[in-house]
């Protein structure tokens, strides 16, 4: 695997600025690979990679630039719980890990770098030298991942029997016999404006 500071370049490019978060994704992927025991996560590991990420923060784009997972690609999977958490997972051997950036380093993070006057330039330097154990909490984890999840064509596509629109990889609801999409179901999250 690249240095961390390699990583860390290829991840602002992506993101767009340098940022504490940045720093903790970079930081969250490598432990996590390793752990998991993938060494080439764009290349010749690819197809054995699959990461679950719980915020839609800095540290996604992070996690994204180092792993080479992505939503499109469906290796990555954001699950909307707000938690700056990520699961690495090895789809050859099932071994996985959740990762969560702990709370704590924010605070002891002045204790690193202490002479800078900001808590965000704190932040900054100290997560790039900060021990594991004091950065993140690391759970062994076992994750179960139903084929409509996993990377590769579409298992399905049905059409919706309320709007037309067509539903892949088994996101269909049935009831009182109709195949309707979520947006039929529970309420869209937009409202049609008819053009005269």
């Amino acid at each position: 695997m690249e240095s961390f500071e390699k990583l860390l370049e290829e991840s602002v490019k992506i993101h767009g600025h340098l940022c504490a978060g940045q720093v903790i994704g970079v930081r969250m992927s490598m432990v996590g690979l390793e752990m998991i025991g993938i060494s080439d996560p764009k290349g010749a590991d690819r197809k054995k990679l699959y990461v679950l990420v719980e915020i839609d923060r800095c540290a996604t784009d992070a996690i994204q630039s180092v792993t080479g997972c992505s939503l499109g690609k469906r290796s990555m999977r954001w699950l909307d719980l707000g938690i700056m958490a990520a699961t690495f997972v090895n789809l050859e051997t099932g071994k996985a890990v959740r990762i969560t950036a702990l709370e704590e380093a924010r605070e002891g993070a002045k204790n690193y770098f202490p002479a800078l006057a900001g808590k965000y330039e704190r932040q900054l330097e100290a997560y790039r030298v900060m021990p594991v154990h004091e950065l993140f909490r690391i759970q062994h984890v076992q994750v179960d991942l139903p084929p409509e999840n996993m990377p590769g064509r579409p298992l399905r596509r049905v059409q919706c029997q309320g709007c037309g629109d067509w539903v892949q990889d088994c996101r269909e609801i049935q009831t009182d016999g109709r195949l309707l999409c979520r947006g039929c179901m529970h309420g869209k999250y937009y409202t049609t404006i008819e053009k005269n």
